[in-house]
């Protein structure tokens, strides 16, 4: 093969649940030590860049150069990244195409989050260590656009767990379901994701078997958070989680001692926002970035979705999934299943890092099949940006390929809906959601909603009983009036 072939050689995985304190840096030590380990002991020593995702739970003014500290790696490369939970495919993207055009043989990127731990360290008056004083800085690399704007602030509507559940009843409603079924049918939808998070009980947050009520009936150990979302049916971001994937040239492989069985070959991958903000986005229950970057990089190969053994599909709110799933035209009782992790929500949602693991997952899955291909999809943001990457275990038969969305990216950003900062009139609701309070109830639920002239708007509601009395019942197809005041654009029933 090309001496140039980018190929996977070594990845690790580190879950603390609860058996220490511990700060990230320290479980992505031990996570790149695993995943050297794995690929042999030597492949260290091939690198020529370092790259470490935004941490979450810790500040760092340096992490990629701490860590290259920790690690010994003198004269490499230090890049940190901005926020996106597609980030870590696009990496890998960059990563090969780098090492396929010559510049670089080697590509460590990493990432970790220890928020359980800071959340147990506060409770128990324990101070975690201060970052070590490095000299240097990091190259910081990616997106750091802000995910909504100034009308999207002013309603508040900007936490993840806001703005998913909105999608999620924009989809209930496209498919005739009330929020009561649809919430029982997600519990249906997302207990088999618990079947496979039951499978990596070393690495799973929750590492067991959960049915559908587990998940959609909601009790005192199960509170509603967002309607139809209970907490079961949230991403976990409070977990002490690294993954780390070693990636170098065919001929830096060789030369490193990694055998032949542990390579995994990334085929094609590419990368595509949608909309970015969501109030300008014309159809909230379809994701057309993905839909491109997955286009792109199947045809790139000449493969398509019924080629593929394994998928794992990002799954931060299971209005995701069923997005994800629907851009790639794969059913979402397939029986080839739709994630090699368990989910976010199951085995882990470590902030900006969650896709290394799912990469680390599929390649240990790939090793040893006969050439099977394997496909990850990453989302950042409020289904704002999106990565794929396709992987096997046999070389990519036409080379590394980053394939180009440039065209669809145009004609993505062309569909963008004016915006209503400042408006009054009429308007049809296209999503919403009810927010709950732990202890109150129903207390806000905000809107996304299109006015006559073909303008969108985010609101709230006008009178603060109105969350209660739409508790338990859908709004999105019905006309609302909407009023822009003092206080910002408000609705009425």
């Amino acid at each position: 093969m090309d001496p140039r072939t980018p190929v996977i050689v070594g990845v690790g995985q580190v879950t603390n649940r609860r058996e220490r304190i511990v700060d990230p840096m320290t479980l992505m030590d031990e996570a790149v030590a695993l995943a050297n380990t794995d690929a042999g002991g030597r492949a260290l020593a091939r690198l020529n860049s370092v790259q470490v995702l935004s941490v979450v739970s810790r500040r760092y003014s340096a992490s990629a150069t701490e860590l290259a500290a920790r690690l010994k790696l003198d004269g490499v490369e230090r890049i940190s990244t901005t926020v996106g939970g597609s980030t870590p495919q696009w990496l890998v993207c960059e990563a090969c195409d780098r090492i396929s055009r010559g510049e670089i043989d080697g590509v460590l990127i990493t990432g970790a989050e220890a928020l359980d731990s800071a959340r147990r360290a506060a409770k128990e008056g324990i101070e975690l260590p201060a970052p070590t004083p490095v000299d240097g800085e990091d190259t910081t690399i990616g997106d750091d656009r802000p995910p909504v704007n100034n009308a999207e602030m002013r309603a508040g509507v900007v936490a993840p767990a806001t703005i998913y559940p909105m999608f999620e009843q924009a989809l209930a409603h496209r498919d005739g379901r009330t929020p009561d079924e649809q919430r029982r049918w997600l519990g249906r939808l997302m207990s088999p994701f618990t079947d496979v998070a039951a499978t990596h009980p070393e690495l799973s947050w929750f590492p067991k078997v959960r049915d559908a009520s587990f998940l959609a009936d909601v009790g005192p150990d199960n509170r509603m958070v967002a309607e139809p979302y209970t907490k079961n049916l949230n991403s976990i971001l409070q977990v002490d989680m690294s993954a780390a994937l070693i990636i170098l040239s065919a001929e830096a492989a060789d030369a490193a001692g990694v055998p032949r069985e542990q390579w995994i070959f990334p085929w094609a991958g590419a990368k595509c926002d949608d909309v970015y903000l969501v109030v300008e986005r014309p159809d909230l229950t379809r994701a057309a970035g993905i839909e491109a970057a997955a286009e792109a990089t199947f045809a790139a190969v000449g493969v398509g979705a019924d080629d593929v053994a394994f998928f794992d599909f990002y799954s931060c709110f299971p209005s995701a999934v069923q997005m994800g799933a629907s851009a790639l035209g794969v059913a979402l009782d397939d029986p080839r299943g739709l994630t090699v992790t368990g989910g976010l929500p199951s085995f882990g949602g470590p902030g900006n890092n969650y896709m290394t693991h799912s990469i680390a997952t599929m390649a240990t899955k790939l090793r040893g099949t006969d050439g099977a291909l394997g496909v990850t999809t990453g989302v950042s943001w409020y289904m704002s940006k999106h990565s794929i990457g396709l992987y096997s275990s046999e070389p990519p038969p036409k080379g590394w390929i980053f394939a180009s969305t440039k065209d669809a990216q145009a004609r993505i950003d062309r569909a963008a809906l004016s915006t209503a900062s400042d408006a009054s009139g009429d308007a049809v609701v296209d999503a919403f959601t009810v927010e709950h309070d732990r202890d109150h109830g129903p207390v806000r639920a905000p809107i996304y909603a299109t006015l006559t002239d073909g303008r969108r708007v985010v609101a709230v509601p006008a009178d603060a009983a109105i969350p209660e009395k739409l508790s338990g019942r859908s709004i999105v197809g019905e006309t609302v009036r909407v009023t822009t005041g003092e206080s910002g654009t408000v609705y009425e029933l």
